[in-house]
């Protein structure tokens, strides 16, 4: 049998693979040494692991949101393959950060069974500008330039990761982070150079994501533990900007000039302290793994 697409995984022998999220393609962790490196701790690495997956779960969880709402069909598809592609992302990052934990909690375990305050992801992909009430398809899009930019280039220098599992996590997401960019830098132009109206609300997008970006840069002391593993993230400040300002210069918009959110005790999303929207996003993604303890489908 072909696994050339996913269609040629639904069969009685393969049922067991959730082939809807890509199971049946390429296992880009085929073949890859899974020891914790020396001289690592395992602790850290794990915390790592999560700062990496809840980044992309809870964006993904975001981007979801506007299937069958977005502005036309195209970006329907669109934007729900960049929601799976991070979702893919997070489901690899969560099944190595359960292998290094060692306590038996897979993917799912992980993903629904931990509570807000358990969650590491940065406060700039859990906020809501969804199709909901208050939402904004021009922030979205603000939001995936900025996320993906800056995601991009932590994938690129972790490609080297002294751990081979992130390192190749990192090389099949380099592929799926470009592409984002360049689909969020278009909309950004397309929004910017349109009618008055969009160009106006592409600058409300904008403003209300910048508060955001500084927590992006700020180096944990998790990131700052595991020199060789993880990446620094005030390391790629320089060139996540030049590139920002390549798009918003492109688009003739200027960068935004607002006050950083402020951290909670110098803590933020990397140590579970998040927004309002946190809680009721959380509260939608987990209710029938909650429900329903156990269940398989």
């Amino acid at each position: 049998m072909s696994f050339d697409n996913a269609y040629d995984s639904i069969t009685s022998d393969n049922d067991e693979h959730h082939w809807a999220f890509g199971t049946g393609f390429d296992d880009p962790l085929a073949g890859v040494d899974r020891a914790v490196p020396a001289a690592v701790s395992t602790e850290d690495l794990f915390a790592y692991c999560l700062m990496l997956a809840d980044d992309a779960l809870i964006l993904s969880q975001r981007l979801a949101e506007w299937c069958s709402r977005a502005p036309e069909l195209e970006e329907d598809v669109a934007l729900a393959n960049i929601a799976l592609d991070l979702l893919g992302q997070a489901r690899l990052l969560l099944t190595r950060a359960g292998e290094v934990e060692g306590a038996g909690r897979d993917e799912d375990a992980l993903a629904y069974l931990r509570d807000e305050h358990e969650f590491r992801n940065v406060r700039l992909v859990e906020i809501d500008c969804g199709p909901g009430p208050g939402g904004d398809f021009a922030t979205t899009i603000a939001r995936l330039l900025v996320f993906s930019t800056w995601r991009l280039a932590v994938f690129q220098r972790l490609t080297t990761s002294s751990d081979p599992v992130l390192a190749a996590i990192a090389a099949k997401g380099v592929k799926e982070l470009a592409y984002h960019r360049d689909h969020a830098a278009q909309w950004t132009l397309r929004l910017a150079g349109g009618t008055e109206y969009s160009r106006t609300r592409m600058v409300a997008g904008l403003d209300r994501v910048w508060p955001l970006v500084t927590e992006l840069f700020t180096a944990h002391e998790v990131e700052l533990r595991l020199p060789g593993v993880a990446v620094d993230p005030t390391s790629v400040r320089s060139e996540v900007d030049g590139v920002l300002d390549q798009v918003l210069t492109a688009a003739s918009l200027e960068t935004p000039t607002v006050e950083p959110m402020s951290f909670v005790g110098d803590r933020a999303g990397r140590d579970g302290v998040h927004t309002e929207a946190m809680g009721y996003l959380l509260a939608e993604m987990q209710h029938l793994a909650r429900s329903m303890p156990g269940a398989k489908w």
